[in-house]
């Protein structure tokens, strides 16, 4: 024990040729141990790193193939079922665009299901409530007189609906101002209730000097606008607000085979931000058929160079095949029409027209006018359309600018006068029919 102490003592020397003491054999072994054991843990950390990536790897061409038979089986299905290539895109870009991250979706259609849920029954539901409650319809009808817009709207609901028909002792008066008269007829066909109000603006166009003769019409629209955003601003709202706003607005031309007036060009600039208008050549039994396509086309250049936007516009469709349908609308835009409300005999069947020498003109006919063309366009294809776009749009475009003129100051919209109760200014006014 003292040999080994004595040879562990070493002399002190001086800090700056200090040296590592060298090791003893057992801390040279264990080492050589701790070197080995690092150098075979990275060997197996690159191995399983290796091992990792080939995995990483392996699962994505197993994703990739798994996409690949799901592609190909959805590629099978739908030859199988006769869809075509457009339809598949469709799908599978509704699907992409649907896609939410971390948000599982999956499709689950009617022959994955275990019975039925009755999902379909919504549709019922809606409509026995629409049924129910009825709907609203606002037209508007500009033009000079004796362009037979009364006549015409008859025509269209196959009912005496105009101002003129209903007052048996009207007087014909040609008016010194524009003023607009408006009546309210509820229809019902095979159980849908439909409130139709029919607003004439008689001496539109009539004077020598109708300088500004389109603004009651702006204002009388613009009111509406107001009347319905006073509506919805009260605390305490109905739950459905009586709509009174102009879903359409339908204006005649007279049949003069030229080219737009002055007038008419003012009145579709200004009247076309603020309502869809459907110019139409009212009485076109008077041109001939090459005369009616000449005018047709110079009215559609008059409307492209002038920027005057008629119903449907190109920026409001919102499907492919909504926009063909549209696309064959632009393309026959103004109809020319033929009015009447009198039926006659033709190879046995009564049909609505109109009796001339050389024989008898039938307003439903496709080949005589195109009255049919804008009947399915205000009635069975495009009528809720119109609605849509006249509350998402344009009403939606004059309540922005109502509420940012001037910070929207509630003593702008004399909300001193408004009513605290109900939310009614005016029962009687403003209260449904239906």
């Amino acid at each position: 024990m003292c040999v080994i102490a004595d040879c562990c003592v070493s002399t002190p020397e001086p800090a700056e040729e200090l040296e590592i003491d060298p090791l003893t054999p057992m801390e040279e072994r264990e080492e050589k141990e701790r070197g080995i054991m690092g150098q075979e843990q990275e060997d197996e950390g690159r191995k399983d790193g290796h091992a990792v990536n080939m995995n990483v790897q392996n699962s994505l061409t197993e994703k990739e193939e798994n996409c690949v038979d799901v592609h190909t089986e959805m590629e099978e299905k739908g030859r199988e079922k006769g869809m075509e290539e457009g339809e598949m895109k469709k799908e599978v870009e509704a699907e992409q665009s649907q896609s939410v991250p971390g948000l599982q979706i999956s499709v689950i259609r009617g022959t994955d299901l275990f019975g039925y849920v009755g999902i379909e029954a919504v549709l019922d539901q809606m409509r026995r409530k629409t049924m129910k409650a009825g709907f609203e319809f606002n037209i508007m009808v500009v033009g000079q007189s004796g362009l037979g817009k009364s006549t015409l709207v008859n025509t269209l609901f196959k009912s005496k609906v105009s101002r003129k028909s209903c007052t048996p002792n009207y007087e014909e008066k040609i008016s010194k101002t524009v003023k607009l008269h408006s009546i309210s007829h509820i229809i019902e066909e095979k159980g849908v209730k439909m409130k139709l109000t029919v607003i004439d603006t008689p001496g539109f166009g009539d004077q020598i000097n109708n300088e500004n003769c389109w603004e009651p019409i702006v204002k009388c629209v613009n009111e509406q606008y107001e009347k319905y955003l006073r509506e919805e601003l009260h605390v305490n709202r109905k739950r459905r607000i009586p709509d009174t706003r102009v879903h359409c607005c339908i204006y005649f031309l007279p049949a003069t085979g030229h080219r737009l007036r002055p007038i008419d060009i003012e009145f579709m600039k200004r009247l076309g931000k603020i309502v869809s208008i459907v110019p139409v050549i009212a009485k076109a039994d008077t041109l001939t058929i090459d005369e009616r396509l000449e005018f047709k086309e110079r009215i559609r250049q008059d409307l492209a160079a002038n920027g005057i936007c008629v119903y449907p516009q190109r920026e409001y469709d919102e499907d492919p095949d909504e926009h063909i349908l549209n696309e064959r609308i632009r393309e026959s835009i103004p109809f020319a029409v033929v009015g009447t409300d009198k039926e006659h005999q033709v190879n046995g069947n009564k049909v609505l027209g109109r009796k001339t020498k050389w024989g008898i003109i039938e307003v439903e006919n496709v080949a005589h006018c195109e009255f049919a063309n804008l009947r399915d366009l205000l009635i069975r294809s495009h009528l809720q359309d119109l609605k849509d776009v006249t509350h998402n749009i344009h009403y939606e475009t004059y309540r922005v600018r109502r509420l940012n003129e001037s910070n929207m100051n509630f003593s702008e919209l004399s909300l001193s006068t408004w009513p605290l109760e109900n939310g009614t200014a005016d029962k009687s006014d403003s209260e449904s029919h239906l």
